[in-house]
């Protein structure tokens, strides 16, 4: 039954297990095989289309029997789109896997024999739970296979994401159930006021055209940014888009716009201009006012976030004498957060607009216990820095998906806090470090806790205790 080399059928592969990626496991004559749209307890015919020494990789063709764990999307773009990769999957199975996910790297790449895991804290809303996407414009549409064979031309203009894999290609979305339905409203309307007028939507290729990228920003209080990324400064036909938006959109507080001239898409090193409004927006945490502006980070799931500080406060398990460094701090929401349980807070980001928004964030909440720098990590947490404002009590962490660089996690050993509280939205390198430290430090505490429903993401808080303070 094969097609070509490399290419053929499996006929009824049960799939016994899930892959960090998200596609289904299954085992045929002792290889393995990762299958695209299975869940644990299908059983299914499956083309394979890649094979690997150790591994094939496969789709599901035909359900021979569906797995009682599995339901029906709510997404017209499942499958195709790459970011709801769980949709099919009852939701309390997808926290058990990602419990399961945590428990595995903790042991095969932190080197704990038997992590002692909390159960993970589920979201209390698994669809239109995030306060922040980011769509591309593209003057070309990725076709799935059935519209490639049907003969639907690709050109034509879309906003949408990044199809899996392809820097080159976007997936138009009609709607996307991971924001609040106003972004779905604005998006539409860029889309099809853009088309009227004539706007040239970008090409990756050719680096040319005019719509490039649009970016929602919300927050629980109601309020809504929204930043419009142009390759090229046309004043009339960009007044004109974004006239129409103001009128028709009374909800945005803030409507921002950049100019992207650049060959890659990151907006860190460009000016950001307001076109109405405030140039940031307010989001609100146990009584605390926190500013976001458009290059902030801040946590995407509003609600969740909550919990996470919260956690993240107990395992620091502050008196109020401590003097507690926030690494990777971004506006200040976990050190303004914990300030009123500390002596002081020490923040530190390499990113100067969020120094300076973390800054505001405790002044206008009449906090007076912290102080934040910005700078890269590695060059400004030194021996001088710790002279000048003393060696931390505890130190909280919360670094990207690639975890920190050892030289920095050698000098977070180096200034020996007791406490360290490692917040990580990728586990896989959460569980590097903490291997690293493991010769002064001992694993206390794990909490996941589920920040991203329908996706294979999830987060996770260790609490480690040095070892001396264990022993004595």
């Amino acid at each position: 039954m094969e097609s070509k080399e490399n290419e053929f059928l499996l006929e009824n592969v049960s799939i016994t297990d899930t892959a960090e990626n998200g596609h289904g496991v299954g085992r045929v004559d002792k290889m393995v095989v990762f299958v695209e749209g299975a869940v644990p307890g299908d059983v299914a015919d499956v083309h394979v289309y890649r094979k690997k020494k150790k591994y094939k990789e496969a789709r599901v063709v035909r359900l021979v029997e569906a797995s009682p764990d599995r339901v029906e999307p709510v997404c017209s773009h499942f499958g195709t789109c790459g970011g709801c990769r769980w949709q099919h999957l009852k939701y309390e199975k997808q926290l058990l896997y990602k419990q399961r996910q945590v428990e595995e790297v903790l042991k095969r790449i932190g080197k704990i024999p038997d992590p002692q895991i909390s159960p993970i804290l589920g979201s209390a809303s698994q669809y239109f739970y995030r306060n922040r996407l980011d769509f591309s414009c593209s003057d070309k549409r990725w076709l799935t296979r059935e519209e490639l064979s049907s003969g639907i031309p690709m050109k034509e203009d879309v906003i949408g994401f990044h199809v899996p894999g392809r820097f080159d290609k976007i997936l138009n979305i009609d709607k996307c159930y991971l924001q609040d339905e106003l972004s779905n409203q604005i998006r539409n309307e860029i889309k099809r006021f853009s088309i009227e007028n004539g706007f040239r939507f970008f090409d990756v290729m050719e680096q040319e055209g005019f719509l490039r990228d649009v970016i929602f920003r919300s927050t629980s209080t109601g309020e809504w940014m929204l930043i419009i990324v142009f390759k090229d400064d046309l004043e009339s036909e960009r007044n004109l888009l974004l006239n129409h938006l103001v009128k028709s959109f009374p909800q945005l507080t803030s409507l921002l716009y950049i100019i992207n001239p650049k060959r890659n898409s990151t907006i860190f090193d460009l000016p950001v201009n307001i076109f109405h409004g405030r140039g940031h927006i307010y989001e609100e945490m146990e009584g605390l006012k926190f500013k976001i502006s458009a290059k902030s980070f801040y946590q995407t799931n509003s609600t969740q976030a909550f919990e996470l500080y919260k956690i993240a406060r107990n395992f620091a398990g502050l008196t109020g004498n401590e003097l507690v460094y926030d690494l990777y701090t971004g506006t200040g929401t976990i050190a303004n957060f914990i300030a009123r349980n500390a002596k002081k807070v020490i923040g530190i980001d390499n990113v100067p607009d969020a120094i300076e928004d973390a800054k505001e964030n405790s002044r206008f909440n009449g906090i007076k216990n912290t102080a934040f720098f910005s700078g890269d990590l590695n060059k400004t947490l030194n021996a001088e820095f710790i002279a000048e404002h003393g060696k931390p009590d505890v130190i909280i962490t919360d670094p990207p998906r690639s975890g920190m660089h050892p030289e920095a996690v050698m000098k977070m050993a180096e200034y020996f806090p007791s406490r360290i509280v490692y917040i990580s939205c990728n586990p896989s390198t959460q569980a590097r470090d903490i291997e690293l430290l493991s010769e002064k430090y001992t694993v206390s505490f794990i909490q996941p806790v589920d920040m991203f429903p329908q996706t294979t993401h999830v987060e996770n808080v260790i609490l480690l205790n040095c070892r001396n303070e264990n022993d004595s």
